[in-house]
């Protein structure tokens, strides 16, 4: 057996393994989050960003399927939930600041959450998007699993949600902070809560890292806009008769 068919074949078997594609996956964030702090945390090198790129490359060059990538890295998916969950100790920390905020909170989760949809569906119409494709668009600016349920339900492409959910995400994680310090927004509840709103975990995770308080206030955001969003969406296409 040559050296190249001796990698070739090594290559075969350890793709075949979950255990590659988890510690591809846990690689390639590292990587991304080592040049995230080597650039003093510059918005656009975000860690999520650059571990996509550095996974979807791999996946490109040697031409594997995505389900046999999943196969590994369901174990990091699975981590989503319990993750998501333990946000409410934070949020049980704060819940005083929050009550106290809770009618600026409804009213802002309430018109941001119909300003996404109306400006996505004006957006697809004046680039004349497929039906198909507009309602996937539709539910964009909420969590990617919440976002791929609602497009499974109205008729969209979950899979197309996701990809433009994780790209809404890291545009607003990476320039939120740059377009609140144009705007002088320095309260932190107030940034932390317009960036849940606007790119969901990638922005809360953004957020919980810089500040507690902004983090709290982003995760509220995002876990309201989800609910607010599901609700909305189905009678925003019936109104519309989309």
């Amino acid at each position: 057996m040559t050296e190249e068919q001796r990698l070739y074949s090594i290559w075969v078997y350890l793709q075949a393994e979950p255990l590659f594609w988890l510690t591809l996956t846990i690689g390639a964030y590292l990587v991304g989050d080592y040049c995230y702090r080597r650039t003093n945390l510059f918005p656009l090198f975000n860690p999520v960003a650059l571990g996509i790129i550095i996974v979807s490359a791999v996946l490109l060059t040697f031409n594997v399927q995505y389900e046999r990538y999943f196969e590994g890295a369901k174990f990091i998916h699975f981590l989503l939930g319990p993750a998501t969950v333990s946000l409410a100790i934070p949020i049980y920390r704060k819940w005083d600041l929050i009550t106290a905020n809770a009618i600026s909170i409804l009213s802002t989760v309430l018109l941001g959450s119909l300003f996404a949809i109306i400006i996505t569906y004006m957006l697809a119409q004046f680039f004349m998007l497929d039906r198909e494709i507009l309602l996937s668009l539709l539910p964009r600016s909420v969590t990617a699993p919440i976002a791929m349920g609602i497009s499974e339900l109205i008729g969209g492409i979950p899979s197309l949600t996701a990809i433009i959910t994780i790209i809404t995400g890291i545009i607003g994680a990476a320039f939120g902070t740059f377009t609140l310090d144009l705007l002088r927004v320095k309260k932190m509840s107030a940034r932390g809560f317009a960036i849940g709103l606007a790119s969901h975990g990638i922005g809360t995770a953004r957020a919980m890292s810089r500040d507690e308080t902004a983090g709290v206030f982003a995760a509220v955001a995002m876990g309201l806009s989800g609910i607010v969003t599901a609700l909305i969406v189905p009678l925003f296409i019936y109104l519309l008769k989309i």
